[in-house]
Formats: structure tokens, sequence, C-alpha cells
């Protein structure tokens, strides 16, 4: 019977339980800061482009009729690319659920095996409480064996606990994996309608393309469209200077009274521990005031009382002195003294510096002054500083470190016009047109924060992406633009694809370097 139920339980304690799998971190919190930057220069840029609008609705010109078809064309592509990222990344979380429910279910099916195996074992070896106690066994061996049922019902509800845990955990998992298969149907039925519609958007602009073509050659044939062309970027260059700064400034400020906030906050934290400071002084110097009074208090005492005390051995010497010379005259003889001490018959080096004469009393020795109390010097306020917290915040707009000379190209192909040379249909190269096929991607050349993603008249899908130190960057002509405004790149990242929106014939991209406003010479920077 021992052995049975010491064999049952060493198989109830046999299985282990898997840690159940923590959970994702929230970073919600890191971005908050960068995301009301975003927000914050989305809205600048939005007011900006309003103002463009109707600075340019007085004229129209033929190119203007696309602007609907290839900035819709360029938000398909974008969301087209931000489904298929969604898609990717449902496709990697749901094969990983599908990682965690195989193993949670090689962890139920464990569990379901060891409660089997101590069931079958309990049954097997006939064990229960009642069975124990109608055995008539030795009450030891009895009260043993209840104590091993005890333990296996134990750790057989601690093994049901556990199989229900990993049942719930196992369901949790499973609706988890449901979930993200049904955003994943709906990002293949959100991704096929947008295709449609990029495919009928592609198709609205070949057509009105057909039948804007003369004019739009016409008025690319003008030497003064190319002049408004440039005045128009110069414009669009010069109020996103001014955004720029004045988001730079703000963030400034807004520093400037984060750290006026701080260095108050540590002041005043400084004040109150110095005040702290201060009033522990306080109290220990009363309490020191206090101990130094009770311990002349207690000296003042002892003086008194060894005072008394000396005053009454004084006068027990001399009324002992009195008997001795009055039975001296009496011619008795001499007169024994029970306590000599008391009599003041010791000698004098044992009792007192000099003799007392009869009915005199001793000279008190003068009590010692008590000691000045020192006032308790105050302890100066700790002048060690915390350093200052460091704010999870994304750098401005403008906070870069500029460009550096050997850049990468923005795109592989033919390099056309070259900075400062006249055009053949009017005006001046402040860039260069780099020929690629349609859908080539283009590459932003250095880290930076993009400041202008939109449609602008005679250069069609236009991005500029600020680098710091009054550098922009300067992308016309693309079919797509891969990025939002406030978006943060690195140098490389794909920002947008080739085209030829804005009334273009071939398919290139336009680029250009600005410095504080003005163009440089892009050939001087880039790489070749």
């Amino acid at each position: 019977m021992c052995r049975a139920a010491g064999l049952l339980l060493a198989v109830m304690l046999a299985g282990g339980a898997l840690p159940a799998g923590a959970a994702p971190n929230d970073l919600a919190g890191r971005q908050s800061d960068a995301e009301k930057q975003q927000a914050a220069l989305r809205g600048r840029i939005e007011n900006l482009q309003k103002e463009i609008d109707d600075r340019e609705a007085a004229r129209k010109e033929a190119a203007d009729a696309l602007k609907q078809s290839e900035s819709a064309i360029s938000g398909i592509n974008l969301r087209l690319r931000e489904l298929a990222e969604a898609n990717r990344q449902a496709q990697v979380d749901l094969a990983g659920l599908e990682k965690q429910i195989d193993a949670q279910q090689a962890v139920l099916a464990k569990r379901r095996t060891e409660l089997a195996e101590q069931l079958r074992t309990q049954y097997t070896s006939g064990l229960s409480p009642w069975t124990a106690l109608l055995s008539g066994d030795d009450p030891q061996v009895l009260g043993r064996n209840l104590g091993y049922l005890d333990y296996v019902s134990q750790a057989r509800a601690a093994a049901v606990k556990a199989l229900r845990a990993d049942i719930d955990r196992l369901a949790a998992l499973q609706g988890r994996a449901d979930a993200r298969r049904a955003e994943i149907e709906k990002v293949v039925a959100e991704t096929t309608e947008q295709k449609t519609a990029l495919v009928g958007q592609q198709k609205e602009r070949a057509t009105l393309l057909a039948r804007l073509e003369g004019q739009i050659a016409a008025q690319r044939a003008e030497a003064s469209k190319l002049g408004r062309d440039d005045q128009r970027l110069s414009r669009l260059i010069t109020d996103l200077d001014a955004a720029i700064a004045k988001q730079i400034e703000e963030a400034r400020k807004a520093e400037e009274a984060r750290r006026k906030a701080e260095e108050a906050r540590k002041a005043e934290e400084a004040r109150r521990a110095a005040e702290e400071a201060r009033k522990r002084a306080e109290t220990e110097r009363r309490a020191e005031d206090a101990r130094k009074k009770a311990e002349a208090d207690r000296k003042v005492a002892a003086d008194s009382a060894r005072r008394e005390r000396d005053a009454r051995d004084a006068r027990e010497a001399a009324q002992a002195r009195e008997q001795v010379e009055a039975a001296s005259r009496q011619g008795r003889g001499p007169v024994a003294v029970a306590d000599p001490d008391s009599a003041g018959l010791r000698p004098a080096e044992q009792r007192q510096s000099r003799l007392v004469s009869p009915g005199e009393a001793p000279a008190a020795k003068p009590a010692e002054p008590p000691p000045k109390a020192e006032p308790a010097q105050e302890k100066p306020a700790s002048t060690h500083s915390e350093p200052a917290q460091q704010t999870a915040r994304a750098a401005p707009a403008g906070g870069g470190n500029g460009l550096r000379h050997g850049l990468a190209m923005p795109v592989r192909g033919q390099v056309q016009g070259r900075f400062g040379v006249d055009r053949p249909d009017g005006g001046v190269w402040r860039g260069v047109v780099l020929r690629a096929p349609e859908g080539t991607p283009v590459k932003v050349v250095a880290p930076g924060t993009v400041v202008y993603a939109d449609w602008l008249r005679g250069f069609g899908n236009l991005i500029i992406v600020d680098h710091g130190q009054q550098y922009l960057t300067v992308y016309a002509y693309n079919q797509s633009l891969l990025k939002r405004v406030g978006d943060s790149v690195t140098g490389g990242d794909t920002i947008a694809t080739v085209g030829a929106t804005g009334g273009q014939v071939e398919s290139g991209l336009y680029f250009e370097i600005r410095h504080r406003g003005a163009p440089v010479d892009p050939a001087q920077w880039l790489a070749q």
C-alpha cells in the first residue's frame, strides 16, 4: 500500500509547466514626441500647400488636368506599398502564432497524458481514502498512506488547473491567429481594390495625356513657362525654409521651457533639501542643548549632595571631638569611638586637606560651571544634483548634419543637362535630369526629414528632404511618392519611383540640391 502510494506520488510530480510568453512591449509612449512633431510639420505644409493652390488658382495650365490623376496614382502606390508591408508583417505574426499553437498543443497533450497516467496508476493501485480507512492496517501506516493521498490529491488538482490554463492559452492563441487571418484577408481584398483603382487611374491619365498632348507641348515650348516653374519652386523652397526655421525655433523654445522647468524643479528640490537640513540641524542642536543642560543639572545635583554629605560628616566629627575633649577634661581617659570615619579620626590625607575646627563647617568645593553649549553647525545642503533626464524625442526638421561630398546617385541613369548651362527650351539648368525607366526606385542621398511630398505644377509629384544645416534635396517628376511629410529617412532609403508626371514626355528624375534656398551644382556633390 505504501509503495503504491509512493509510486503514484512520483508520477504526479513528474510533469513540468512551460512558462507563458511575455507580452510585446508597448512603444507608443516612446513615439509620442515624434508623432507630435510630425503632426505639427504636416499641418504647416498643408497650410503652405493651400497657399500655393490659392496663388496658382488664377492661372490654369494643361498639365493641371493631370494633377488629380497623378496624385491618385501616387497615393494608390503608397497605399499598396503599405498594404504589402502590413501583409508581410501579418504573415510573420501568423507564422509565429502557429508555432506557438503547435507548442501549446504539445504541452496540452503532455498534460493530458500525465493526468491520465495519474488516474490509471491510482485506479490500478486501488488507492482511495475509503479503502485506506477500511483496510484495517496499522494506524501509523494508515496515517502515512492518507498523507500520500493528500499529496496526490493536491498534485492532481494542480495538474487539472494547469491543463485548464493551457486550454485557455491555446484558445487565446487560436483567437489571435484567426484575427490575423481575417486581417490578412482584409488586406488582400483592399490590395485588389487598390490595384483595380490604379489601373483605372493609369487609363484615365493616359487618356488625359493624349487629349492634352498638343497643349502641353505648346506650353513646354514657352520660355516663360520654365521661368515660372523656377520661380514657383524657389518660392516653395523659401516657404519651406521659413516653415523649417519656425519648427526649429518652436523646438528650441520648447527645449528651453523644458530646461527652465527642470532647473526650477531642481532649485525647488535643493531648497527643500536645505530646509530639511536646517530643520534637522536645529533639532539636533536643541537635542544637544537639552542633553548638556541635563548633564549640568546632574552635576549640580551631585555637587549639592556631596556638599551636604561633607557637612554632615564635619558635624559628626565635631561632635566626636567635643566628646573626646570633654572626656579628657574630666580625666576619664580616651573614649572609644565606634566609627572613626564618622568621628573624623581618619588620617587627614584620607579625608580632607585640612583640619576642621569644632563647630566649623568645611568649605564646600565650588561646583564646576557647566560647559558652554556650542551651537551645532548647520550641515550644508548637498550640492550634488542628478543629471538632467533625457527625453525620447525625435529630431525636428533642420536638425541634421547637412550634406557631404561624394553622395550616392539617387537613381542610375543618363544625365541630362549641366548646372548653370542654358536649356534648349529656355531658362537655365538649376539641377539635373536622370533618365531612367518608369518605376525605378529613387533613393534619398543622405539622412534627413521629408518636408514636402505633394504634386506641384511644372514638377509633378515632388518630394523634398531636409538634411539640416539649411541643405535640401529636391526629387521631381516622380510616378509615386513613398514617404509622407515628417518621415525620417536614412541614406539609401527608397522615397519615390521614377515617372513622367507634371507634363513630362520621357520618364526620369529631376534632382536639385539647395543650400540656404539657392541651387548648387549637384555634380560637385554626387559621386560620378
